[in-house]
């Protein structure tokens, strides 16, 4: 990666906010009807949306058909993979752009905005990039009863039309992570971004307008779910597939909508993960681990760590450790020096944080530290901070142990035996992550493949190899994504037999 100007300073109260436009068939697209997108460190406007209804998502499909009979229908892979690096070194001249934008949306810290939103969507592209430029299909020599053999191939055609459907958690990230590998096999794409978080999707789409893929190859719909340009682009009989990053219970709607026309879908949704640290484990390694993994971005990760079972030798040892680190942590702007965490998404979503704060207590948890909004005495007040916070005491039936919280906040439990720590970390209708944290080699082989998750980091976090499987069971998710497994969901193979 390059080196880069200083981080741009956010435009000044009052000034004139930019419109965020749709983009479809290769033209950007004005509506009547819009909305407020707002920073939420202290909830000024950061643009004004244009909303897609039902007859941009129309238009929207009849351009990516259109982009799929043509030009773009006709590319060869390593076309495509050429379109991918020039997205991706378009990302990189923008690099400052794309991280102002994605700083105003959701108020993270600028360092992790410079050093894993936008460096992993750049990567997401080239990534599949090379993926594709290499991939191949099986080849099988038969017998036949004539003796003389048929042979057998298979091809890899695209689904045709992708409905994308993104968070606002990582926007940027999880968009790439869905757009690149979609393009890469040939689809053409309708994206919906989140209604929290569209300004690095609406320079991602002029990015692509940049570089000069054909018109209908990528379109962008803005809006929100039911009644809106999501609700429209998942009921659509003209989308051939959708992948979708979120809630789980949206993650249902649209499940049930797909199942109209037997479409295939990939979802990745919600977590209630666990970390298990056993008393082996090196402390100060699995102390940093868990403040990242609970505390990161906020909590606003899927992956982030909710419920954490320590071992119970080092238990108060572990509880008091994190406690004081986790009172270091600075909260505050996203571009003050030394600022770590920022704060949750949207006003909706700190009450329905708060909520928890409050259950918790009903439910006889120990407040170990947080539970409150903290107090700036400036604009901040006006934004939607809340405070890192651990608990202790809760029962694992506890609908604070159960229930994705999604914000800034783990529980810490007890455990005596390997038994009880599995038992307890596999008790949710979650299945997205595990960390455990043991420097015994034997007991992680023995422990990770029994955990009903689709990811299990030993000693570690958020590493990941973009080659890698990703996804989770039960309510986390639907299939999986990463290397070959996106090319896989993102591609119909095709036999063909040819008697010799």
């Amino acid at each position: 990666m390059p080196q880069h100007s200083p981080d741009p300073t956010p435009p000044a109260a009052g000034a004139h906010v930019p419109l965020l436009r749709n983009y479809v068939g290769g033209q950007w697209i004005e509506t009547e009807t819009r909305f407020d997108d707002i920073n939420p460190v202290d909830g000024s406007v950061v643009a004004q949306v244009c909303e897609a209804g039902q007859a941009v998502v129309d238009h929207a499909v009849a351009a990516a058909k259109t982009a799929m009979a043509g030009a773009w229908g006709r590319t060869t892979a390593e076309a495509r993979a050429q379109a991918l690096r020039r997205i991706a070194d378009g990302i990189e001249r923008r690099f400052d752009a794309f991280v102002a934008a994605e700083i105003a949306d959701t108020g993270k810290d600028a360092a992790h905005a410079r050093t894993i939103d936008i460096p992993r969507a750049i990567a997401n592209f080239r990534a599949f990039a090379d993926q594709v430029a290499t991939a191949h299909g099986d080849c099988f020599e038969s017998t036949t009863p004539d003796g003389l053999g048929a042979l057998n191939y298979t091809i890899n055609k695209p689904l045709g039309v992708v409905g994308i459907i993104s968070p606002w958690n990582l926007p940027l990230l999880l968009l790439t992570w869905k757009v690149a590998p979609a393009l890469a096999c040939g689809n053409a794409v309708i994206a919906k971004p989140s209604e929290e978080t569209p300004y690095s999707a609406t320079l991602l789409a002029e990015v692509i307008d940049e570089i000069g893929l054909p018109p209908g190859t990528f379109n962008l719909v803005h809006g929100f779910g039911p009644n809106s340009a999501g609700g429209f682009l998942s009921t659509h009989d003209g989308v051939d597939a959708i992948t979708f990053t979120g809630a789980s219970a949206t993650g249902t709607a649209i499940m049930r909508a797909a199942a109209q026309t037997v479409k295939p879908i990939s979802f990745e949704l919600g977590g209630k993960n666990a970390s298990l640290i056993f008393a082996d484990a090196d402390f100060e390694e699995a102390v940093t681990g868990t403040l990242r993994s609970a505390f990161s971005n906020c909590g606003q990760v899927c992956l982030c760590t909710e419920r954490v079972y320590v071992e119970r030798p080092i238990f108060e040892k572990f509880v008091q450790a994190l406690r004081q680190r986790t009172e270091q942590i600075r909260i505050g702007s996203p571009y003050e020096q030394g600022v770590t965490m920022g704060p949750l998404i949207s006003a909706e979503h700190r009450a329905k944080v708060l909520s928890y704060f409050d259950l918790a207590v009903a439910e006889g948890a120990r407040v170990v530290t947080g539970g409150n909004v903290p107090t700036f005495g400036d604009e901040r007040d006006r934004g939607y901070f809340v405070a890192p916070t651990i608990w202790t005491g809760l029962s694992d039936n506890a609908r604070c142990m159960q229930e994705e919280i999604f914000g800034p906040v783990c529980h810490i439990t007890p455990f005596d035996t390997e038994e009880d720590a599995v038992k307890a970390a596999n008790g949710t209708r979650y299945g997205l992550a595990t960390a455990l944290w043991t420097s015994n080699l034997k007991r992680a082989h023995r422990l990770a493949p029994r955990m009903e998750t689709g990811i299990v980091w030993v000693n570690t976090w958020f590493l990941r190899d973009l080659r890698t499987p990703f996804g989770g069971v039960k309510l986390s998710g639907v299939g999986r994504e990463g290397g070959r497994h996106s090319l896989a969901f993102y591609s119909e193979p095709t036999n063909i037999c040819i008697k010799l």
